[in-house]
């Protein structure tokens, strides 16, 4: 905890390590924090006064709630999609630049995305984050195929954990017909919310074939809820299939050797991951908004005790996004397994 404390101070944010065979959390992070044993003997009114009405929220579980993704779902929207078929792993297309729309139908609504990189493929869409490509991806499958793998994953339910957690959801996707919204949500954005330790369960397919791990506190005891399942208990099998999920790891992997995630080579590990912007505002027009910087990372080389660590910083649209957060997660690696210099 204290090392993905240090990462976080002086930030708003969460942070969750997970062994990614065993399925154990080993680490659960909510920034700003305070000091529990105030209460312990009464905490004065001063002090109540002061942590109630920080505007940074220090009482605020953030690892409990549900988030904006951004593009660190586009690896479940991938999977997904190439589960169903409508995804070809093989397929490469033209570049369709920085900006796209359907159709004039759209009006002046177009997605965007940050980088072009020459021919479209899965893997790299994956790997230099291209809105584009899962906002098409999502149109091509058709919302009922979408929302279908949502729900397979675990959307709409109640994740089993010795805390209660929010419950990730898709919002009004189902009930409508807009198909910016739809669109939107292929790469996190639109009305997506995800609780981060579902998210981690979720990742933890792709190195389980395709089987999503049943999380656990390690320091689990009754007064937390009850017996953890045996490690490597999974929550939900066959939500992938191996292959796809192989897919998925290997391209994951090229996030990091050659993607937006490239500073996390410096963890000394070798790692597959995904960053992640997401925009929150209110429409696309909107400049008072903020955004929420992403980094999930895993070890892949390592058949042990493989970790997975999740961490999400909030205000981070002045601050290079994900960027700011992908070396706070690499440093993390470093000390923990002691690579650093």
């Amino acid at each position: 905890c204290q090392i993905l404390y240090d990462q976080l101070d002086g930030d708003n944010g969460l942070a969750v390590a997970m062994n990614m065979k065993t399925g154990a959390i080993l680490s659960l992070v909510s920034t700003p924090s305070y000091n529990p044993n105030e209460f312990v003997a009464g905490i004065t009114n001063s002090s109540w006064e002061a942590l109630s009405s920080d505007t940074n929220l220090p009482l605020y579980n953030r690892y409990t709630s549900t988030w904006v993704p951004g593009s660190s779902f586009k690896p479940i929207t991938a999977a997904i999609g190439l589960d169903n078929g409508t995804i070809d792993p093989n397929a490469v297309s033209a570049s369709n630049g920085l900006s796209w729309q359907k159709d004039n139908s759209w009006g002046n609504l177009f997605i965007t995305t940050l980088e072009t990189y020459g021919d479209v493929t899965l893997q790299k869409a994956l790997a230099y984050s291209d809105n584009i490509y899962f906002a098409q991806q999502v149109l091509n499958m058709g919302r009922s195929a979408f929302i279908s793998g949502l729900k397979n994953v675990g959307f709409g339910e109640t994740m089993p954990f010795e805390m209660s957690l929010g419950t990730s959801t898709y919002g009004t996707l189902e009930e409508s017909s807009d198909e910016v919204m739809l669109a939107n949500s292929g790469y996190g954005q639109g009305e997506m919310l995800v609780n981060p330790i579902h998210l981690a369960s979720m990742y933890s397919a792709f190195m389980n074939d395709g089987n999503m791990l049943q999380p656990y506190l390690v320091s689990n005891s009754d007064e937390l809820g009850g017996e953890a399942p045996q490690p490597g208990s999974y929550w939900k099998t066959g939500v992938f299939t191996s292959e796809t999920a192989q897919i998925i790891n290997e391209d994951l992997r090229t996030v990091i050797t050659e993607g937006t995630g490239t500073q996390a080579q410096s963890a000394g590990v070798t790692l597959a991951g995904k960053t992640g912007t997401a925009e929150i505002k209110d429409s696309q027009d909107d400049t008072n908004g903020t955004a929420l910087g992403w980094f999930v990372a895993y070890e892949v080389d390592n058949t042990d005790d493989p970790i997975l660590i999740l961490m999400m910083v909030e205000d981070v649209l002045d601050r290079d996004g994900s960027h700011y957060v992908v070396p706070k997660v690499a440093e993390a690696f470093r000390q923990y397994r002691g690579t650093g210099e």
